[in-house]
């Protein structure tokens, strides 16, 4: 293990090969995996198991019984809320070895996924998207969109600040009814206006 001033509590175990970033606290009970990268600044919550290869960026908040298998990449200032579940294959099985047909699923900077939603293999969830408590989800998921329900499906936008976005006007643009900032339509959902994306709040 590499860890550059981070922080694992006794009860918890973190495999050779794997990678830790300064500043990360890794609670109770969890279990790191060798060949998986945590990034600096990260909070891992109790009973938190994170598979070989996956790869954590920095800042990312994971809250308790979450399992984060092979396959998964949580990108810069991701929130899992507790007991999220990941999958890695599409069909398991007991009976059947299917280590070589693992999906990879991708949740991109600045996403929330709420308590005891289910992202299934895959997956391909955009920036600062909110993925609300108890919804599943597969499939691409639009940067911003607000998604709830089994499966789940699209109930609007959500703002960098997690605040329900309203219309700004006639023009495709919408707003933060509590900061202010605008958004408009983009390539891959919305955009923010006010601040590049790139930059933390």
């Amino acid at each position: 293990m590499t860890c550059a001033d981070c922080f694992v509590h006794e009860s918890s175990y973190v495999e050779d090969g794997s990678t830790i970033g300064a500043g990360t606290h890794i609670w109770h009970f969890s279990h790191v995996m060798a060949d998986a990268s945590i990034g600096r600044d990260c909070t891992i919550g109790q009973n938190v198991f994170i598979g070989a290869g996956v790869v954590i960026g920095d800042h990312v908040k994971i809250q308790n019984n979450v399992s984060v298998y092979t396959g998964v990449v949580l990108e810069d200032e991701v929130f899992c809320g507790p007991s999220v579940v990941f999958t890695n294959v599409l069909n398991p099985r007991s009976e059947i070895a299917r280590r070589d047909e693992y999906r990879s699923t991708r949740v991109r900077r600045g996403a929330t996924i709420g308590a005891n939603a289910t992202i299934v293999c895959g997956a391909d969830i955009g920036r600062y998207a909110f993925i609300g408590a108890g919804a599943v989800v597969r499939g691409r998921v639009p940067d911003y969109a607000l998604m709830l329900g089994v499966p789940a499906s699209p109930a609007g936008w959500m703002g960098r600040h997690g605040h329900k976005l309203v219309p700004a006007d006639g023009s495709g643009r919408w707003s933060c009814p509590v900061t202010g900032w605008r958004y408009e339509q983009g390539p891959s959902g919305l955009r923010c206006l006010n601040q590049d994306e790139e930059r933390p709040l």
